[in-house]
């Protein structure tokens, strides 16, 4: 059963990433608009990690935030949104849309439900309380052009209401109205996020209306997501498709269906990838290495990671939530970490040495030079600490 399609081994996906997530030296980009399409999305819980994956990937490293503030800040090229599994990434603008209705919408209804829920469990006003205060917060946003929660708050004080979340449970909080309130006004799409408060790694941002977009059928809009994904992830099996995009199974399938992708022979089983797309790729002409930031789209793109992460090295480099750390990659597989020192050393440590030799130190030393050049002064500390991590950065 299965045999009439192509099998795409290991070796052949690595090389896929190597040239379609612009890691290969001949692969990479002269703008992060470029990386953004390539991904399809960057990973934005952490805000460094957004730069340092651009970094990674930009023929020009020392271009790296200006150009990356531009895309996002003048330009509007790339959004910083709420998408996938309640998680914040950044987006090619014309994608907005799509995430939004293939994923966002959903995600916001559950989101509404809960906070509301919360609230009254906590003693907090009602939904129709709540909904004065988002209208008049979003009046104060669109006057005002763009505001941290805590100017929001000056002009509109029922931000500041808190409640208790978790009642008698070990995680058992004091929640303010204004942090729930504009996580979940993102992702129903109706803000973003603006500039930061500080610096390329600062958490703190600015809230700015978010710019209008087509409403598109749903069914529609996950086809066009997935399709893109495809091209640039693919092959995936179904259950790599339900963890990235988060939907129903029902859903993935709908959108194979929809956009004609076809089946491969996988070593964990059968595969997807965009139509048309089965025939072997020719991997990068020279060999390459790579340091990727915890959180990168790379390292977390598919739930299946046996093909370019040996399950012995998961204990060292991800957290106990599954948040993946700075990462060490040799022509398409993770063989150590790295992390930066207090003094702006980068440092790093290779755990599985298999194949790796003068020519791939030489490499990876060259890559933890070229994150030292461009990174310069600024310290980089990742949001979800790793073991590894955290005994090279002391």
């Amino acid at each position: 059963m299965g045999e009439g399609r192509r099998y795409v081994d290991a070796v052949q996906r690595r090389a896929r990433v190597g040239l379609r997530h612009r890691l290969a030296g001949a692969a990479r980009a002269v703008t992060p608009e470029e990386i953004a399409r390539s991904l399809v999305a960057l990973h934005g819980t952490d805000p460094a990690t957004v730069y340092l994956a651009v970094g990674a990937r930009l023929r020009e490293p020392a271009m790296t935030v200006p150009e990356t503030e531009r895309a996002l800040y003048t330009d509007r090229a790339l959004v910083r949104m709420h998408g996938m599994r309640h998680t914040v990434f950044v987006f090619p603008s014309d994608l907005t849309a799509i995430v939004h209705a293939s994923t966002g919408i959903a995600v916001a209804a559950r989101e509404r439900a809960n906070l509301l829920k919360q609230m009254a469990a906590g003693g907090a006003p009602d939904a129709a309380w709540l909904k004065e205060v988002e209208e008049s917060t979003l009046a104060v946003l669109a006057r005002r052009g763009q505001a941290t929660a805590a100017e929001l708050a000056q002009e509109e004080p029922r931000l500041r209401e808190r409640f208790l979340y978790g009642a008698g449970k070990s995680y058992e909080g004091v929640h303010t109205v204004s942090t729930r309130l504009l996580r979940l006004l993102g992702q129903e799409g109706r803000v973003v996020r603006g500039r930061p408060l500080g610096s390329w790694t600062s958490s703190q941002f600015r809230w700015a209306p978010a710019p209008t977009h087509p409403e598109l059928d749903v069914a529609e809009a996950q086809a066009a997501l997935l399709g893109r994904w495809l091209t640039a992830c693919g092959p995936a099996t179904e259950a790599d498709l339900k963890w990235w995009t988060g939907w129903k199974v029902t859903e993935v399938r709908r959108a194979l269906k929809a956009i004609g992708a076809e089946e491969v022979r996988l070593d964990e089983g059968t595969g997807h990838v965009a139509a048309g797309d089965t025939d072997p790729v020719a991997g990068p002409a020279e060999p390459w290495a790579a340091l990727l930031p915890a959180l990168d789209p790379t390292a977390m793109g598919w739930q299946h990671r046996d093909w370019y992460l040996s399950p012995a090295l998961r204990p060292s480099l991800f957290d106990r939530s599954g948040n993946i750390g700075p990462t060490v990659w040799w022509n398409g597989r993770v063989i150590g970490g790295w992390a930066q020192r207090a003094d702006g050393e980068v440092v790093w440590r290779v755990l599985d040495g298999e194949g790796v030799g003068s020519e791939a130190e030489a490499a990876i030393a060259a890559e933890a030079e070229r994150v030292r050049g461009w990174v310069g002064t600024t310290r980089v500390t990742p949001r979800f600490r790793t073991p590894l991590e955290r005994e090279l950065a002391a």
